[in-house]
């Protein structure tokens, strides 16, 4: 009976130097980064944008889309200007260069 009991407690130990040994080398570092965002955002009255970019609002495409808001916004060297429009429910906020075109 006491063979059983140490044969038990040795497996119970050996399992649970297993178990650790597991442990130790699943564990991943994790680093955090935190980035900044240097983008500048203003507002900008809707009639104050560009003349391309109005006329591209006005358009088959977008004519069922309400604007609401609209921002310059300068990031680094880049200025483009964000649109927020509505249609319903569903809100979208496109961004266009100078000239109206339409950018990613």
């Amino acid at each position: 009976m006491k063979r059983l009991f140490l044969s038990a407690a040795v497996i119970v130990a050996g399992l649970a130097s297993v178990k650790a040994n597991i442990l130790q080398t699943n564990m991943h570092t994790v680093a955090i980064v935190a980035q900044t965002d240097t983008a500048k955002k203003s507002p900008v009255k809707l009639d104050a944008l560009p003349d391309p970019i109005k006329t591209v609002l006005t358009t088959d495409v977008f004519k069922t889309w309400v604007p609401t808001e609209a921002y310059s916004v300068t990031a680094g060297n880049t200025q483009y200007f964000e649109v927020d429009v509505k249609k319903g429910t569903e809100t979208k906020a496109l961004k266009f260069d100078k000239d109206g075109k339409i950018i990613q």
